[in-house]
C-alpha cells in the first residue's frame, strides 16, 4: 500500500535535499532549532535566514518536534512543476474543508507509534532464531490491526466528502485493501500463529540419517461431533516425551522447530515491515498537511488572509499578487499586517526603492516567503497570488557583524555569492536586499 498524498507517483522522502544531523551539533553557547536537527546546504541556509522562515516552521510545528522535522525539508523542497504544486494544493484544501477528519486520519499512525515504543520491545534481525522473529513481528501486527480496522472505517464514514484526486485514491485504497472479509483472515493467521497447541513440522531424512526439508504445517481441523470425539477411538499415533530434566533433548527439540519456523517466520516478518511502512509514510506525509492546518488556524485568529496561488510554467514570466503580507511578521507581532500588491508579469528584473526603514526588506521577504510557499504546494499569504514556478529560489542580505563570522563582512558576503552562483540555473529567482552596501 502507498500513501501518495505529497507526489502522485513517489513516496515523500524528506532526507532528499534536506539531510538531518546524524550527530549533535557542538558549540559554545546556544544552537538554533533548525540547526541542532539538521545540516543545511549554503543556499537553504540563507534562505532560512534571510526569511526568517524558523518562525513560519515553529508555528507549523506548534512545538510537536516531528511536526517541524518534516515541515522544514517540505518546505524547503521546491516541487518544480504546476501539475505537482496543483496536486498538493487540492489535497490541501481538502484539508481545509475537513481539519478533524484529517487529524483523526493522523492521529492512528501517531497512536501505532505511541503503542510500539511504551508496549512493544521486540526487535529482529538477521541473527535472531526464528521463534523470536516470528513473536515479535505477530505481536507488532496484532498492535497494527485494530488500528488499520480504525482506519477503514474513516475511509467508509467519509470517503465520499473528500474531491482531491489524492485523497479519493488513498481512501478508495484502504477500502479495497482492508475489507472486512480480508481483515478476518488476517486476525485468523494471528490467532493460529500463537501455535497454543505447539507446532506441526514435516521433515525428509537426508544423507547421514541428518534431517532436512522441515517444514511447518497447519494441523487438520478437528471437526468430529462430541459423540464421535468422546466414543470412536483415535487413530494409533507414536510419541515421545522429554524427561524434565533432560536439558540436552530439550535443546534438540527447540532446534528442530525453530527449523521448521524459519520460513513462516521470515514471511510474518516481512508482512510487519510493510505495515509500519505504511503507517510511518502515513504519519511522515500527513505532518505536512497538520503543520498546514495549524499555520492556517493561526492566521485565520489574526484576521488575515490565505489564497491558493496560481503556478505557472518556469518559462514564462508571472508574478502578480494582491494583499500579499509578510507571514513571518504578522505571527511575530500577532497582529493584522499591511499587504502589498504588484503587477510584475513579464517582467525579468524588478528594483524596489524607498527611504530607509520603509518597509523594502518586509516586502521582499514577503515574495521570497510566499514562493517558497507555492512550490510546496501550500496556500500563500496574500488575497491573490500568481507566479511562474522557479527552478530555485536564492537570498543575498546584508549581515551584520556577529561572532559567528570566521573572516569580515565582505569575504562573507563574497562566500554567500559564490554558493549562489554555484547552485542557480535558468528561470531561478533571487532576492538581493542592499548586496554588499558595507563596501
Amino acid at each position: 500500500m502507498k500513501v501518495l498524498l505529497m507526489h502522485p507517483d513517489r513516496d515523500f522522502d524528506p532526507q532528499q535535499k534536506i539531510p538531518r544531523r546524524q550527530e549533535p551539533i557542538r558549540q559554545r553557547g546556544p544552537v538554533k532549532r533548525i540547526e541542532a536537527l539538521f545540516d543545511l546546504p549554503p543556499v537553504e541556509a540563507a534562505l532560512v535566514q534571510d526569511l526568517e522562515l524558523e518562525t513560519l516552521f515553529e508555528a507549523m510545528a506548534q512545538g510537536d518536534e516531528f511536526l517541524y522535522t518534516v515541515a522544514v525539508p517540505a518546505v524547503l523542497s521546491s516541487l518544480d512543476t504546476p501539475d505537482a504544486i496543483l496536486y498538493r494544493q487540492e489535497i490541501l484544501k481538502d484539508c481545509l474543508k475537513h481539519p478533524e477528519v484529517v487529524r483523526q486520519i493522523y492521529q492512528i499512525p501517531v497512536r501505532f507509534m505511541e503503542k510500539k515504543r511504551k508496549h512493544w520491545w521486540g526487535t529482529w534481525s538477521r541473527s535472531s532464531r526464528p521463534g523470536a522473529i516470528l513473536s515479535s513481528a505477530r505481536e507488532l501486527l496484532e498492535m497494527a490491526v485494530d488500528l488499520l480496522k480504525a482506519l477503514k472505517q474513516m475511509a467508509d464514514e467519509h470517503a465520499g466528502k473528500f474531491e482531491s484526486p489524492g485523497f479519493r485514491r488513498f481512501l478508495a485504497m484502504l477500502q479495497q485493501e482492508l475489507d472486512d472479509d480480508y481483515m478476518a483472515v488476517v486476525a485468523q493467521h494471528l490467532k493460529t500463529l500463537q501455535f497454543r497447541r505447539g507446532v506441526l513440522l514435516s521433515a525428509q531424512l537426508g544423507p547421514g540419517n541428518e534431517g532436512t526439508n522441515y517444514v511447518l504445517r497447519q494441523p487438520n481441523p478437528d471437526d468430529r461431533n462430541w459423540l464421535r470425539r468422546v466414543f470412536v477411538r483415535n487413530s494409533p499415533t507414536y510419541s515421545f516425551s522429554l524427561h524434565p530434566r533432560d536439558d540436552h533433548g530439550a535443546r534438540a527439540l527447540g532446534d528442530l522447530r525453530e527449523r521448521g519456523l524459519n520460513q513462516v517466520a521470515n514471511a510474518v516478518a516481512r508482512s510487519a515491515d510493510h505495515v509500519e511502512s505504511f503507517l510511518r509514510a502515513l504519519r511522515l506525509e500527513l505532518a505536512f498537511y497538520i503543520g498546514c492546518l495549524n499555520l492556517s488556524e493561526q492566521l485565520a485568529r489574526l484576521g488575515e488572509p490565505i489564497a491558493f496561488p496560481q503556478p505557472h510554467p518556469a518559462h514564462t514570466r508571472r508574478h502578480s499578487f494582491s494583499g500579499l503580507y509578510d507571514v513571518a511578521l504578522a505571527l511575530t507581532v500577532q497582529k493584522k499586517v499591511v499587504g502589498n500588491r504588484l503587477n510584475a508579469d513579464n517582467k525579468d528584473l524588478v528594483i524596489i526603492t524607498g527611504a530607509n526603514q520603509g518597509g523594502k526588506s518586509t516586502f521582499l521577504r514577503s515574495i521570497g516567503l510566499a514562493q517558497l510557499m507555492m512550490q510546496c504546494g501550500m496556500f500563500v499569504p496574500a488575497e491573490s497570488f500568481s507566479a511562474n514556478v522557479c527552478r530555485g529560489i536564492f537570498t543575498h542580505s546584508k549581515r551584520e557583524e556577529d561572532a559567528s563570522m570566521e573572516s569580515g563582512k565582505f569575504d562573507e558576503e563574497l562566500g554567500r555569492m559564490s554558493a549562489i552562483v554555484d547552485a542557480i540555473s535558468p528561470d531561478a529567482l533571487i532576492l538581493f536586499n542592499e548586496s554588499f552596501a558595507a563596501t
